[in-house]
């Protein structure tokens, strides 16, 4: 075997091994909460932890329904307000705008997601609270604080524009020349060869790009923190306080430890955020392969 060919096998086999390993940690991570969720799931039936609205750490009642149903209502709105401009902005930039243009927006886009997650949470405090308050609850007809699901969305939407942009951007612009000039070449204009050309040879990576930022709207805590209201109640409208997982371990773990369970029913809070981002990873993915296939059949 010559040096040549060694050393490329060395490094395929170092690599498979730091894939395997880093693909493990989360088997590693999720193993650990079990355990340590374990004294919890042993003595309350899963059914009543999941889907009971009772929150009384002192008498040993641990539901974790309006936890979960917070969490999945500010994630949701946040990936509804920020999904369509961000598509929109990342078209922009791959397709439309001059070179000046975007050396001036991609920076400006960078910073958004190296900004600290409590700045956001503070900007929301002082701009987005305050406005839903006196300006978008009194309109919509309803008396709100402010600290709602609604303020939480448009936090966590501003945090995840970046991510979607900056990876969508660079997928678009993957897409080969010579396909956009094969389609204006046919008599396609610019936007029919972006709408039905560029954006459907990209799909896929934009759907991975939006993945990604769910999984960071999902997890994030500092700023959801701070302009939801953390009401331990199971919000029903856009105007409710909500209590999102991140939320309630980040103020809990630590606190008031010495209640029996207490420490193990966070750990369960922790277990649950990762298998709820799981289960919508790989119902994702699954709706992928299903566009793959409609598009090759087609």
């Amino acid at each position: 075997m010559t040096t040549r060919r060694l050393k490329d096998l060395v490094a395929s086999k170092l690599m498979f091994s730091a894939t395997v390993l880093l693909s493990l940690l989360v088997l590693v991570i999720a193993f650990a909460l079990f355990y340590r969720s374990l004294p919890i799931l042993t003595t309350q039936p899963l059914g009543e932890l999941l889907f009971s609205s009772s929150w009384h750490p002192l008498r040993s009642e641990f539901g974790f329904y309006p936890f979960i149903m917070g969490t999945i209502w500010v994630t949701a709105l946040a990936m509804a307000l920020s999904i369509p401009p961000s598509l929109l902005t990342s078209i922009y930039l791959a397709e439309y705008a001059p070179s000046r243009v975007r050396g001036m927006i991609k920076p400006m886009i960078d910073l958004l997601a190296g900004i600290p997650s409590v700045v956001y949470g503070l900007w929301g405090v002082l701009v987005v609270v305050p406005l839903i308050r006196g300006y978008v609850a009194p309109l919509a007809g309803v008396t709100s604080t402010g600290y709602t699901v609604l303020a939480g969305g448009i936090v966590l939407a501003i945090m995840v524009f970046p991510i979607i942009i900056s990876i969508s951007e660079e997928v678009i612009r993957a897409v080969p020349q010579e396909t956009r000039e094969a389609s204006m070449a046919l008599g396609a204009t610019k936007w029919q060869t972006v709408k039905h050309v560029v954006v459907r040879s990209s799909f896929p990576g934009i759907i991975a790009a939006t993945i990604l930022g769910f999984g960071r709207a999902f997890g994030e805590t500092m700023a959801v923190l701070m302009v939801v209201g953390n009401v331990p109640n199971a919000p029903s409208s856009l105007f409710d306080p909500a209590y999102p997982l991140p939320a309630l371990i980040a103020n809990n773990y630590g606190e008031m430890m010495s209640i029996p369970l207490y420490d193990s029913a966070l750990m369960f809070a922790a277990l649950v955020l990762i298998l709820l981002v799981l289960l919508f990873s790989v119902a994702a993915e699954i709706i992928l392969l299903r566009i793959k296939r409609r598009y090759i059949v087609g």
